[in-house]
């Protein structure tokens, strides 16, 4: 007796798709490959983006194209369809995707869509401040921060050119820290001497944060070694500091208003809506507790990694939103995937904690590396700097920002110092609030989120 004979095609072979092209979904992709499976990745943007460093081209001193790389080109010899699409939701009783404008069928799913801004309730504040998740984020910040001291350059009153060179920074984690730094050496040193009826150095750079500390979730030697290098930068610290509202004209915090034109949020960020559609319980942040196999609960044939997954520790803490937390996860779904497609038993996922860094200005970083070992000043740096070329894709990325961090380093220069978006000349002047007009209804304070990851979430880059 003889059988036909099935040849196997990408057709019929287990549909797995990715929901999301960052370091969580581009290392499953990677790690799927020779795995039997058809893969298919789906994300918005067309791009990988090294969000660590989101923040250098936001401050000039980066290009996107230095941190960032097509998602074609990097899963092309993967064999993984790429989809540019956006993800309305998942169908988990009839295992499908939706799209805005359509739908996907799976038999696996990863979904690893990560977190976006979070105002703790307060969303007209985003109309008046900048957070930084994407390049067009960190795009308009660098705008907005080089078109302020273009516009105090031709701005006669005193008490408005004082707004325009104020610029407010909430949120004192690695983020708003190294925003804080980055912009008080422009201000300081790189745009010095290019203006003639402004001084860039009477810039005012302003880091507000609710708790009692910069870095509060670093140790506090190394968070008050932070604030003494912030302060020699220029920069002025206010800590236990409450927001109460943000509009055109500035920040308020209780009865004080500050005056200025350039506000950037780095206080929270929660996880992608996309974990809404899973039917599951989340946590206060938006995140899906996942089961130890990073699976959602009652979903064998669902992973979810990275800053969407609320992964709890043996000790009972949770894996932080850090990038290499995000690569171990995608990993090792991968690996619970195949042994499900082996049926063998899946095995629970292990952290492993490589420490984490915060860079301070120029030749400056604080951070906990390896065995809880405690770094700080000029070798912290040069840690820094050697962990985020590892990480970087593609030996290009790695030349050219090397080569933009010595010409930074050793001339205070920014070579991205380009102004994108409308005519600066054609936009309106931001509104002055004139003494004793009303503040209006203040909103929520907003300064002890309770299980809201820190916004620097990519800007820390542990080992």
């Amino acid at each position: 007796m003889t059988f036909p004979i099935v040849k196997t095609t990408r057709e019929n072979l287990p549909h797995v798709v990715i929901l999301g092209g960052g370091f969580g979904g581009l290392y499953a992709a990677r790690y799927l490959r020779k795995a039997g499976v058809r893969v298919t990745m789906v994300d918005r943007h067309n791009h990988h983006l090294f969000q660590p460093l989101l923040y250098q081209v936001a401050t000039a001193t980066l290009s996107p194209s230095d941190i960032a790389a097509p998602l074609r080109a990097i899963l092309g010899r993967n064999q993984v369809q790429v989809l540019l699409a956006e993800v309305t939701g998942v169908d988990t009783a009839n295992k499908r995707v939706l799209l805005a404008d359509g739908e996907l069928a799976y038999d696996f799913l990863i979904v690893a869509t990560g977190a976006t801004h979070s105002y703790f309730g307060n969303d007209a504040w985003s109309r008046h401040s900048m957070g930084l998740k994407t390049v067009e984020d960190a795009l308009e910040i660098r705008r907005r921060v080089l078109l302020a001291f273009e516009q105090a350059e031709r701005e006669p009153d005193p008490e408005r050119r004082r707004a325009l060179l104020t610029f407010a920074i909430i949120g004192a984690g690695p983020t708003g820290v190294e925003l804080a730094g980055a912009l008080a050496e422009i201000s300081r040193n790189s745009l010095s001497g290019d203006f003639q009826n402004i001084d860039p150095r009477d810039a005012r750079v302003i880091l507000i944060e609710g708790m009692d500390r910069v870095l509060p979730t670093y140790p506090e030697n190394l968070s008050g070694d932070a604030r003494r290098v912030l302060e020699k930068l220029g920069v002025e610290i206010r800590t236990g500091t409450r927001v109460t509202n943000i509009d055109a004209t500035g920040v308020d915090m209780g009865p004080e208003h500050l005056s200025a034109r350039t506000v950037l949020w780095a206080a929270g960020v929660e996880a992608s809506p996309v974990a809404r559609s899973l039917g599951v319980e989340l946590d206060r942040a938006g995140r899906v507790p996942v089961t130890p196999e990073l699976t959602v609960p009652g979903h064998p044939d669902i992973f979810v990694v990275g800053d969407l997954a609320l992964v709890k520790q043996d000790d009972g803490s949770t894996v932080p939103g850090l990038a290499p937390a995000a690569m171990q996860e995608g990993k090792h779904a991968v690996l619970n995937l195949r042994r499900q497609l082996a049926g063998q038993p899946m095995q629970p996922f292990h952290y492993w904690d490589r420490g984490s860094y915060a860079v301070i200005g120029r030749g400056h970083a604080v951070g906990v590396a390896f065995r809880r070992v405690q770094q700080s000043g000029f070798i912290a740096w040069l840690a820094w700097l050697f962990i985020h070329l590892t990480f970087l894709i593609g030996f290009r990325s790695k030349l050219a920002v090397l080569l933009n961090w010595a010409y930074s380093y050793l001339t205070f220069g920014r070579s991205a110092r380009i102004i994108t978006g409308p005519a600066p000349l054609l936009e309106a002047r931001a509104p002055a609030r004139l003494p004793g007009e009303a503040q209006g209804v203040a909103s929520p304070v907003v300064a002890e989120p309770p299980v809201v990851r820190d916004a620097a979430t990519p800007a820390i880059v542990p080992y």
